[in-house]
């Protein structure tokens, strides 16, 4: 019985390290335990009453609220991102398979509360500013369940303060960091995952302070597994939401492994066979368990999308022979060859088009052309975008045979009775690709015979040899003798001579994702082949659909780095330097703007420095033996607060790495995190810090040292509250850029245009 005691005490103490004055000291008295001499202030009474907390969690619990819910149901039209998660959950509804670089957890959950209300997912949420009047969706019943989460994030923040040992109106402050923060508040009452995710990290940091609390007294209890399973559970939603909870576990990590660090020591007095077991607990509870629930939540995202849709030029062509028809994909066909078709560029949706034209023999610029027929991208249907699909001369007959992909194949084009060709020749508006152009049979046949031959080429390469077909298949249309592929663009048209068409030419990126064709029709098809015959689905394994899935997601998340007009760099996130536009209602001159509560992030910013500068001061008075602060303030800052700010560094700094586009609110969870550091910190600085004795050391000087610090409480009341208005003012004063029910006069919006904020209507 002794011997346990001795363990659920030493093995579990939670500071930094364990002093070799005071262990020496607690062996060599044996009337007194570890336990009394090395209380941690973690197991202290709070420093305020129960009715305080509950009065104050209450308070800003019903401010989150009322914040969030407040015009909810404007507008009533579709808002920013909700074009993209409002259209996933429609998907999910139909169970068409869809593709995004995030997991699938909060997707679903999104679309769980549109089933929970009956909707059908028929509207896709096409464009922003579609009205839902128009296009009817669930879109309150949507906004209320992220609205909900974000409420309920603000207590689960108050908490965990609450469970550091901080007073009631700290963890206030803290939480109304949150609670009454513009992004924070647009973000979570619209259709968007961030909510899912910040509930899912908040929760994650709430638990497992729970956890470390727990084994101060009850290593290996009921209470210490409940919350060790708790904490990996959050762990799981918030990597199932987004790839950023590697973040997430990155911080909680840095707790666990500090904390195994103690327990390692030879002085906590653990055996190895002990030690092991508390690696082995942490290990299953924070890796496997929520790795497993991680998969759980992939393995319902394929049973569910079990039909063709727009994800599966994602997929290779084993992937989406395991998806059956859908109404998307009852009208796809095998392409085969001598069929007549159009090709569509996927990126602007222009036809593959000719038509009896030419090229100048000079350019604006004086370049000289071919004179060739004009190859162009045209938006429109035409009689001039047929194409017939054709042989090469080496291969046998192949009527009626399929195309696939990598194929070498000819287009002739019907109208004009010429041959698709690239050559070594400037293309008109980009003289470093070639131009593409025509030529009569003749010449195909002849001496331009090699120039004419082309290949559907994959877009992954485990897809050669699979069959083209209509719409689903997606291709690059590859020249086989200079080895570049066709590519239009939107951004600069032709002249005049070219009827201001879209230019195509021949690009030598290959690999490029604007590169991508899809046949759009086959205009010959016979009786026969209109006849709808239901596809037949094949299998495939989960782990091969999750390790495909996995490397697609990755890829095209890396590939997000074309420029955004508002996207912004992490240095200016902290200070809330930038924001993103997120409606605009031209006719009622009325916006939506995505931007920080710069008052509060700046507060932040502040503590920030101020808690830098004090441990580099303490850092350096104790190497020249003068030891200022007392011990439980070194405790309060070496052990949470410094924690916190290493979980803030953990979801910010790793975004500097990062090549892809980067947005405002990829800072929220990091200003969650810092939010509670931010309270916590002014709490000690309220305090009275100072050593007993400056000449002493007191973690070497024993118990009487032991005592919690007096906190100033009347003047960190006046510095919360006088801070807590200003920031509930900059919330007011900008609240019609967060609700968008305020028609702003120039003068006004001129006036709200801080730092880098460029807002509409300031004309």
């Amino acid at each position: 019985m002794a011997a346990s005691k001795r363990h659920s005490v030493k093995s579990v103490s939670p500071r930094i390290d364990v002093d070799d004055q005071l262990f020496k000291y607690t062996k060599s008295n044996g009337s007194k335990s570890f336990e009394q001499i090395a209380q941690n202030w973690l197991l202290k009474p709070l420093p305020d009453s129960q009715v305080k907390y509950s009065f104050w969690l209450y308070a800003v619990t019903l401010i989150a609220c009322v914040a969030r819910f407040y015009m909810i149901w404007y507008p009533n039209e579709v808002v920013f991102d909700e074009v993209h998660f409002g259209k996933f959950a429609s998907y999910y509804l139909e169970r068409t398979y869809f593709f995004d670089v995030h997991p699938p957890f909060a997707k679903m959950a999104i679309a769980f509360i549109g089933w929970l209300v009956g909707y059908d997912g028929s509207y896709k949420f096409d464009d922003i500013g579609d009205s839902y009047e128009t296009h009817p969706a669930p879109y309150i019943a949507y906004r209320s369940f992220n609205a909900i989460l974000g409420t309920l994030t603000v207590p689960i923040l108050f908490n965990t303060l609450k469970e550091l040992n901080f007073k009631a109106i700290t963890c206030a402050f803290g939480a109304l960091l949150v609670a009454v923060d513009n992004a924070h508040v647009t973000e979570t009452r619209l259709i968007l995952l961030d909510a899912i995710l910040l509930i899912s990290i908040a929760s994650s940091f709430y638990c497992f302070v729970r956890f470390y609390k727990s084994q101060l007294t009850s290593p290996f209890s009921l209470q210490w597994y409940t919350w060790l399973y708790a904490t990996g559970i959050s762990l799981s939603f918030v990597i199932s939401t987004k790839y950023i909870g590697v973040m997430t576990y990155s911080a909680i990590g840095i707790g666990i492994i500090a904390n195994l660090w103690q327990l390692l020591d030879i002085r906590a007095g653990l055996s190895l066979k002990l030690f092991t077991r508390h690696f082995s607990r942490r290990l299953n509870g924070l890796i496997l368990i929520p790795f497993c629930i991680y998969l759980f939540w992939f393995w319902v995202h394929f049973t569910v999308l079990n039909k063709s849709g727009p994800g599966d030029v994602f997929m290779s062509a084993e992937f989406q022979d395991t998806l059956g028809d859908s109404p998307l994909s009852i009208g796809s066909k095998q392409v085969n060859f001598y069929d007549i078709i159009t090709i569509k560029h996927t990126d602007t949706n222009a036809f593959l088009h000719s038509h009896l034209a030419y090229y100048p023999l000079r350019y604006e610029d004086g370049r000289v052309s071919s004179e060739g027929q004009q190859i162009t991208g045209y938006m429109h249907e035409d009689i001039n975008n047929e194409w017939e699909v054709l042989p090469v001369k080496e291969l046998p007959s192949t009527k009626g045979q399929p195309v696939l992909l990598n194929d070498k194949i000819r287009l002739r084009h019907v109208s004009s009775n010429t041959f698709l060709l690239a050559h070594d020749v400037a293309s008109p508006l980009y003289p470093t690709n070639e131009e593409i152009t025509t030529v009569s049979e003749e010449d195909a046949n002849g001496p331009a015979y090699k120039e004419t031959i082309f290949a559907f080429q994959p877009l992954k390469k485990t897809d050669e040899g699979y069959e083209i077909r209509t719409k689903n298949t997606q291709f690059r249309i590859f020249h086989v003798e200079t080895a570049v592929a066709l590519w239009t663009h939107n951004d600069e048209l032709l002249p005049e001579w070219g009827f201001e068409q879209q230019e195509v030419n021949g690009s030598k990126d290959v690999v490029n994702p604007e590169n991508h064709w899809a046949i759009e029709a086959i205009t010959n098809l016979d009786d026969e082949r209109k006849v709808y015959t239901p596809k037949v689905t094949k299998s495939m394994s989960f782990w091969s659909k999750w390790f495909e899935l996995q490397n697609s997601m990755f890829e095209h998340n890396n590939k997000l780095s074309a420029e955004h007009p508002f996207a912004s760099q992490p240095q200016s996130w902290p200070g809330g330097l930038c924001g993103v536009s997120f409606w605009t209602s031209d006719s009622q001159r009325k916006q939506i703007f995505f931007t920080a509560n710069i008052v509060g992030w700046w507060i932040q910013v502040i503590s920030m420095a101020v808690f830098a500068g004090i441990i580099l001061a303490d850092l350096a008075t104790r190497q020249r033996g003068y030891f200022a602060l007392g011990k439980i303030t070194r405790e309060k800052l070496y052990g949470p607060l410094l924690f916190l700010f290493l979980g803030w560094a953990c979801h910010y700094f790793p975004f500097f790495l990062m090549h892809r586009q980067k947005f405002l609110h990829h800072y929220l969870p990091a200003h969650m995190i810092i939010s509670l550091f931010t309270a916590g910190l002014w709490e000690v600085i309220f305090s009275d810090c100072k050593s007993l004795d400056p000449s002493i050391d007191e973690e070497e000087a024993g118990a009487k040292y032991n005592e919690c610090p007096k906190i100033y409480t009347p003047l960190l009341a006046i510095f919360f509250i006088v801070s807590s208005v200003a920031i509930v003012w900059f919330f007011i004063y900008f609240a019609p850029l967060i609700y968008g029910n305020v028609s702003l006069p120039p003068t006004e919006v001129v006036k709200r245009q801080w730092f880098d904020i460029k807002l509409n209507f300031a004309k």
